[in-house]
């Protein structure tokens, strides 16, 4: 098992839901590239970070 944590930034708002874009690790590409979270959840944040637990 490996985990990842990935470091999010707010883009932009959609009609119900919020955009962020990924902030990769320098000289690393992107993992997961962009995320849309429900507007209920989100509220004003303006980083998220999400965990990735891979399981082997």
């Amino acid at each position: 098992m490996s985990k990842k944590v990935v470091m999010f930034e707010y883009e932009k708002e959609t009609k119900n839901s919020v955009r962020y874009k990924e902030v990769p690790s320098e000289g690393t590409a992107p993992v997961v590239g962009t995320l849309y979270v429900q507007k209920w959840f989100a509220g004003s944040s303006k980083s998220i970070e999400v965990t990735i637990d891979k399981k082997d």
